[in-house]
């Protein structure tokens, strides 16, 4: 099978085209034609030789998430050959092919593209866990949501619209602070204007981060007291010089999480939750108050991966990039 590999840690230009052995399909298992694939940061990190793939994954194919239908099926499961799944993976999806765990493929909702499918399981379960599972967050609370307008981003918005929160969202691009107000954003806040801490205004419960040190005192400055920041990641760097006091005074909570060094026992569960509270909401046939959506901003050929490396790097794109075989 065809698979993009990368040929050592560097730029775009370490990314190929290959042939690899498919993979097998163990006991538990099944193996997905893959037709469309999510790039994600995580691919381009990888690439650059800082994040290897967890055991048990393929060390030099990346991808995250997948779309795509089943091909073989080995011992019972609740899928058959032909079903269309999609999913979230420690690697391996910009393949042809690859073998999941039977209980950690979703269902592709009716009326979705393979394309749109591969926009969801990264974005929408990362969402998913950072505001219900670790933020609990609930009806009537505040959420400032950083890079509202990434993939995450555009899907905690919706899944925060869902709960009935008021969504804060910052941003350096004005332009991406008014697409997102389609996707349930209140509140955006140009970040290239003015601090965040000046602009939140009232306190909020909840902050999803992914920017990290830098931005660590100011998220505790803006939490209401019993409040909870939600660390996705630190793409403005993992180190910081920070007043603790307001996490005792105020009985905060800092929540860090991670979904792709989880084992499958978590990984099935949270798959169980998504698919139970969030899937059905995906569904176009059926009529929503707070309908979710992928936002799919670009599709890549498979061939053409290391452009959209380039248009992640340039910080130009809003929503998720998708590539196809």
């Amino acid at each position: 099978m065809r698979a993009v590999i990368y040929t050592g840690a560097g730029g775009p230009e370490v990314i190929g085209i290959g042939e690899v052995p498919k993979p097998e399909v163990r006991p538990g298992h099944i193996r997905v034609r893959v037709h469309a694939a999510g790039v994600n940061r995580a691919d381009l990190i990888q690439r650059r030789g800082q994040y290897a793939a967890p055991a048990g994954w393929p060390a030099d194919i990346p991808g995250l998430e997948y779309a795509g239908e089943v091909e073989a099926v080995r011992g019972p499961s609740p899928w058959k050959v032909g079903d269309r799944v999609m999913g979230l993976v420690g690697g391996g999806a910009q393949a042809e092919l690859v073998a999941v765990p039977h209980d950690e493929a979703l269902a592709i909702p009716d009326g979705l593209s393979y394309a749109e499918a591969a926009g969801i399981p990264e974005v929408f379960l990362t969402a998913f866990d950072a505001l219900v599972t670790r933020g609990r967050l609930a009806a009537g609370e505040r959420v400032l949501i950083h890079a509202i307008g990434s993939g995450v981003g555009t899907a905690a918005a919706q899944v925060a619209r869902h709960l009935g929160a008021t969504v804060l969202g910052t941003s350096r691009s004005a332009e991406k602070l008014a697409r997102a107000l389609v996707y349930g954003l209140d509140h955006g806040i140009d970040t290239s204007r003015a601090s965040f801490r000046e602009a939140v205004g009232e306190p909020v419960d909840v902050v999803l981060d992914v920017l990290g040190g830098p931005a660590f005192a100011d998220n505790l400055a803006v939490l209401a007291p019993r409040g909870r920041l939600v660390l996705l990641g630190f793409l403005a760097g993992s180190r910081t010089t920070a007043d603790l006091g307001p996490i005792l005074r105020n009985r905060l909570e800092v929540i860090g999480t991670v979904m792709r060094t989880r084992g499958p026992e978590e990984r099935a569960a949270l798959v169980r939750a998504f698919a139970e509270r969030m899937l059905p909401l995906f569904d176009q046939r059926i009529e929503h108050a707070t309908p979710l959506r992928p936002v799919l901003e670009r599709t890549y050929p498979m061939t053409e991966l290391a452009e959209a490396h380039r248009a992640l790097e340039r910080n130009e794109t809003f929503g998720k990039v998708v590539a196809t075989w």
